[in-house]
């Protein structure tokens, strides 16, 4: 198959693409509509079709005879435990757990947020909530009480799923207090809290409002699929926003169980009976996407991995999980590749384990810097195909379609862009620029299926931040260009948001936390360029007159607080005190000026800045303390 006539027929013919690919997975009642607008003008795909994601991913292989094949593999070096779930045994658990729900009141349309570790049972209580119709927020384990607070408030849930305690390489992490504080920190009451004991030596305070999830579960009739329109919010995943709220993507039914069966074969080259891992977590899109729905549609046996690249024992446990599970195609962020790196520059683990099983490498997530790519491509000789795509999209937007046609990789591209996605480069006009001329990354409207259908109960947020910059496009917030053979590349974010190994954070939200410590006047947050985890950010701060504040205990403070407030997987580590921020004379923070000093890149001084001599200042700083350029680790 040809890749530019497959991609073009999507873009010129979207209705018939996508009515062709509807047909690959199996509807209660097929869509006759397939591309249409709501009220508002918003394209919408499939909006009067009937199915269940739950049934696709689970009862639909067990009716085709395929319920004695592994569907799980959950792999916890941290807890030493290896456990293999077949789709039948998954489906069990799941309907009960399903069945559990309803017998607390739970039905469809109601929300309910998941906050567990990479465990089976974040993976079963995702889908036992698609299949009664319940929306499920995921909320990432490494967020602290205050941002699970902002989003029970803002999703409403009537449940919580939770478990006793996560565990953070050899550190036990317990969960339910922390839940028991965000639901005393937030306005909204959940009705019930489901506990799953993992009986790891963590305290699990008992509320009222506790109900254990084993007892649940073995108390339960299973409970069968419930159809659900096309368009029906299979979940609310929040991602940060420059305000500092989070933003809550809704995601639909239909359309997304289409793309992610797109993905899984024209995209990832995936058969059916393989073996696919995505070492990421179930709180971030790619859990959602390619560990749960996306494998278990396509009949893939999928990992979950509950420990770290490093350090779970040792740099060598991505090698040996590929080589016991037989995996054949793997999704990981650069981040890890680069930890890898760090401790086995030479490969020495790599040749202790047969990878033959193993056919392509995915990375995504943050931007894949050429050197982590050669020495990847160095050890292992399979395909690594960088690729992007946002929480907004669900699924990748720009890529190297690996079932279509395997094009050259060109180091720092992430590929062409994937069926579907009609993508431009503007300038600041909205008018297209030529060949490697770097503007915003935008997609012409319509987006093809599966990708964001509105921000939850925030539809002029939704307008404002996606749509109104260039009307009839999506604007992605990345900046990028496009070189003379239509390879993309991406140069990052153009707000306040920045990448760190692969989780999205808010600068803002930092510095609205950091600004409240009583010592400090005003404050910035800015994400500048780290070895390892491709962005960290950095907090300047201006104390208040006569503070008298060592440096060092004003950062631990700082540090300690936003840690508190957001979680460790916010990694502020560096806080400095300095005399004045650099601002234009009509007071405005000039932090695109600052990251280019810290990341050592070009810049020429804004012509309304209050006063040049702030960029010596600032230079000084970053020196002193050994910042950005000046890291001599």
């Amino acid at each position: 198959m040809n890749y530019n006539d497959f991609y073009n027929k999507s873009i010129k013919r979207p209705e018939d693409f996508w009515a062709a690919q509807a047909d690959t997975i199996e509807w209660y009642n097929k869509p006759q509509i397939i591309l249409s607008k709501d009220e508002k003008g918003y394209p919408l795909w499939y909006k009067d079709g009937e199915l269940n994601i739950c049934y696709l991913a689970l009862d639909k292989h067990i009716q085709d005879g395929y319920g004695d094949q592994t569907a799980i593999i959950y792999d916890s070096p941290v807890t030493q435990t290896v456990k293999k779930y077949t789709f039948e045994e998954v489906k069990t658990e799941v309907a009960k757990l399903a069945g559990g729900m309803q017998s607390l009141g739970l039905k469809k349309g109601d929300t309910a947020i998941i906050y567990m570790p990479m465990i089976p049972q974040a993976a079963f209580a995702m889908l036992a909530c698609a299949r009664i119709g319940v929306t499920h927020s995921v909320v990432f384990g490494g967020f602290a009480p205050h941002e699970l607070a902002i989003r029970i408030d803002d999703c409403k849930p009537r449940l919580i799923i939770t478990a006793s305690s996560g565990i953070e390489i050899d550190r036990l992490i317990t969960y339910k207090p922390l839940v028991d504080e965000a639901i005393e920190l937030a306005s909204h009451r959940p009705k019930k809290v489901i506990v799953f004991n993992r009986k790891l030596g963590a305290k699990v305070p008992f509320k009222k409002y506790d109900v254990d999830y084993d007892a649940l579960v073995y108390g339960s009739e299973e409970t069968p699929c419930i159809p659900v329109n096309t368009l029906h919010p299979l979940y609310i995943l929040y991602t940060s926003g420059t305000t500092g709220k989070p933003k809550g993507v809704v995601r639909d039914t239909g359309g997304y169980a289409v793309a992610l069966q797109f993905s899984m074969q024209y995209i990832y080259n995936v058969k059916k009976d393989e073996v696919f891992w995505a070492a990421s977590d179930v709180g971030w899109v790619v859990g959602h996407s390619f560990i749960v729905y996306g494998p278990l549609i396509n009949r893939n046996a999928t990992v979950i991995f509950e420990g770290k690249p490093i350090k779970t024992p040792d740099a060598s446990t991505f090698w040996r999980i590929i080589a016991e599970h037989k995996v054949n195609a793997m999704f990981t962020a650069p981040t890890a590749i680069r930890a890898i790196k760090k401790e086995d520059p030479n490969g020495d683990f790599i040749k202790k384990y047969d990878l033959s099983s193993l056919k392509t490498q995915f990375l995504a997530g943050e931007r894949c810097d050429i050197a982590t790519l050669e020495w990847y491509s160095k050890h292992i000789s399979v395909p690594a195909i960088d690729h992007w795509w946002q929480t907004e999209s669900g699924w990748p937007m720009i890529a190297n379609m690996m079932g279509i046609e395997q094009l050259p990789v060109k180091p720092g591209s992430v590929g062409k862009a994937v069926c579907g996605y009609d993508i431009k480069i503007f300038n600041e006009e909205g008018i297209e620029v030529g060949p490697n001329e770097q503007g915003y990354v935008v997609i012409q409207l319509p987006l093809p299926p599966g990708t964001l259908l509105d921000l939850w109960n925030d539809n002029p947020r939704f307008k404002v931040g996606y749509l109104t910059q260039f009307p009839g496009y999506y604007f992605s917030g990345d900046g990028g260009y496009k070189d003379n053979d239509g390879y993309i590349f991406i140069t990052g974010r153009v707000d306040d948001v920045i990448n760190v190994a692969g989780h999205r954070l808010s600068t803002s939200e930092m510095e609205e936390i950091v600004s409240s410590h009583q010592s400090v006047a005003e404050c910035a947050v800015i994400g500048i360029n780290d070895a390892l985890k491709g962005q960290i950010p950095l907090a300047l701060v201006v104390t208040k007159s006569n503070e008298d504040i060592e440096h060092f205990q004003l950062e631990q403070e700082i540090i300690k607080l936003v840690r508190k407030q957001i979680g460790a997987v916010a990694s502020l580590r560096n806080v400095v005190i300095v005399e004045r921020l650099p601002k234009t004379r009509s007071g405005k923070i000039l932090r695109k000026l600052m990251r280019s000093i810290a990341d050592g890149d070009s810049f020429q001084i804004p012509s309304t800045i209050d006063d040049e001599a702030i960029v010596e200042e600032i230079d000084a700083i970053l020196i002193k303390y050994e910042i950005g350029i000046y890291n001599k680790k």
